[in-house]
């Protein structure tokens, strides 16, 4: 490493935005340049996105720090990928694309996940994996398109996932990480690929897709001469391959200080409720739901309750009332709705309905798993109005990440958090309410993108392992504690008794609606 080298970027390939973050090597961070992402949603639930596309938006968004960092290329000592997780990525001859990616939104895989869910062998799988069966993954994915689209895998050479393909574009290297390939094909003990999960997959004859297992924080490889005029980086520069965003968000954000008892959860698009366990007392529960995510920290891992959707029923609500507003001519901005949501949280009556929040079309995977399940407010008079339905949507995000935990095992001790809605106060009282815990938010603006770079700052030297790198990085930017509303404690204590009854009650609906959907063709 040069002495002028003394940035570290960090790409982070998310659903919605795929951004270049620099940090300095002692964890600052510098710029950000991103780029919106772009996937199409199709027939039958399906989700895909262009991988070509991928990658030009990834040298855009690079190459768009270059404009705010003078000598970015000089500067930059390392640069580290992470994104959306799940998905399929298939290239084959000449690593050119086989199809568009599906990704971890599709929920076409479903027939498939409950033929498999239901055979002999799944528990063993999920015993290995630490992770529930859904559409969202790899495995899931490819069984369906052996039996759907064969012709796919035929034509596959390797099945990589969104941040595997970038890395194949800036290294010319085939791999993944050891994250993605536990929780999906291998055993979070020993972070390597299990037969017994891939017999369970029915994917045996198709092994030869799965990757080499390289971990970013032991090994880089060098940015190839091709990726190098296309950043505009210089040859050579260390490429390290991180981990899966949701353990790159926690990361960034604090699930792993070295404090008992604590957890991280990200509220955005989607809801990742996150705890970390050494992997020899990791609680598999009965139902066979949630993940087991492999940390960059020997014999560390997380434990992780995913629900599909977190504000993503927020930006319903506020869509409905700047939809209605806008026929008057008068429809104010997200950001202008977004800022007036505290008031109305405060200015509504809490425990009045219940919501539960599976508003996405692919329906819930934690702490259960259905693809059939949707959104629903139960509770309503004629006396409700629309502050009542915000602060009933907020309260069941509330709901759901206590929900998540518990399907853990024993409750957190703290909750640290990240994500967009962490900048709310009135939601941030009502997790902590809601789990009888306080409250810690991470200062990181860009906790994904932070994560990945701490594995290649450990990876170039800069620091000897990670619990080194956490110490500066996220230990001293986690706020102070915010301790739960004692009053609303019990409100929310008979809440959750509530929602969980109803939805235990409601699959049989869900099922009814589905099958009704089918006949009228409708995919919603």
């Amino acid at each position: 490493m040069s002495e002028q080298a003394n940035l570290i970027i960090g790409v982070d390939a998310g659903t919605s935005v795929i951004k270049a973050v620099a940090f300095d090597l002692s964890g600052r961070q510098i710029a950000i340049s991103s780029v919106r992402n772009t996937y199409v949603m199709g027939a039958n639930g399906a989700a895909t996105q262009s991988l070509s596309r991928t990658w030009q938006d990834c040298t855009t968004a690079i190459r768009g720090l270059s404009d705010k960092i003078d000598d970015l290329a000089k500067r930059t000592a390392a640069v580290a990928l992470t994104g959306q997780g799940d998905g399929t990525w298939l290239v084959g001859a000449g690593n050119e694309p086989v199809t568009d990616a599906w990704l971890w939104l599709d929920a076409r895989a479903a027939p498939t996940v409950s033929r498999i869910a239901s055979g002999p062998t799944e528990r063993a799988r999920f015993e290995a994996t630490g992770t529930g069966l859904n559409t969202c993954q790899q495995g899931s994915q490819l069984a369906h398109m052996q039996a759907n689209h064969p012709e796919f895998l035929d034509r596959a050479e390797v099945a990589l996932h969104c941040k595997d393909w970038l890395f194949l574009n800036l290294t010319g290297v085939r791999a993944t990480d050891p994250s993605e390939a536990s929780f999906t094909f291998g055993d979070f003990r020993n972070r390597q690929y299990s037969s017994t999960v891939i017999d369970a997959l029915g994917l045996t004859n198709h092994r030869h897709l799965l990757p080499d297992i390289i971990d970013g924080t032991q090994e880089t490889s060098p940015l190839t001469a091709e990726a190098a005029r296309a950043t505009g980086l210089r040859e050579g520069t260390p490429i390290s391959l991180g981990y899966v965003d949701m353990v790159m968000t926690a990361l960034g954000a604090g699930v792993h200080t070295g404090d008992e008892g604590a957890a991280c959860s990200t509220i955005g698009s989607t809801g990742v409720h996150m705890r970390a366990v050494k992997s020899d007392k990791v609680y598999l529960n009965v139902e066979g739901t949630g993940y087991v995510i492999c940390l960059p920290v020997p014999d560390m891992v997380t434990q992780v309750q995913t629900n599909m959707a977190a504000t993503l029923n927020i930006d319903w609500a506020l869509s409905l009332a700047s939809d209605l507003l806008a026929e008057h001519g008068a429809a104010p901005s997200h950001s202008d709705l977004v800022n007036r949501m505290d008031h109305w949280l405060e200015n509504a009556e809490p425990g009045a309905l219940v919501y539960h929040p599976y508003i996405s079309e692919a329906g819930e995977r934690g702490p259960f798993v259905d693809a059939s399940a949707r959104a629903s407010l139960i509770g309503l008079n004629s006396t409700h109005r629309f502050p009542n339905l915000i602060r009933a949507i907020v309260e069941g995000l509330g709901m759901a990440t206590r929900d998540c935990y518990g399907a853990m095992g024993e409750m957190p001790s703290e909750l640290r958090l990240t994500g967009g809605a962490a900048r709310s106060a009135a939601l941030r009282k009502v997790l902590a309410s809601s789990l009888n815990i306080p409250v810690r938010v991470s200062a990181r603006d860009e906790a994904g993108a932070a994560g990945c770079a701490m594995m290649a700052a450990v990876a170039i030297g800069v620091y000897p392992n990670m619990d080194a790198c956490v110490a500066e990085w996220t230990t001293p930017l986690l706020g102070e504690h915010e301790p739960a509303d004692q009053s609303l404690v019990p409100v929310y204590d008979g809440l959750f008794t509530t929602y969980r009854a109803a939805r235990e009650a409601l699959p049989p609906i869900w099922d009814s609606l589905a099958a009704q959907r089918a006949v009228q063709g409708v995919n919603s």
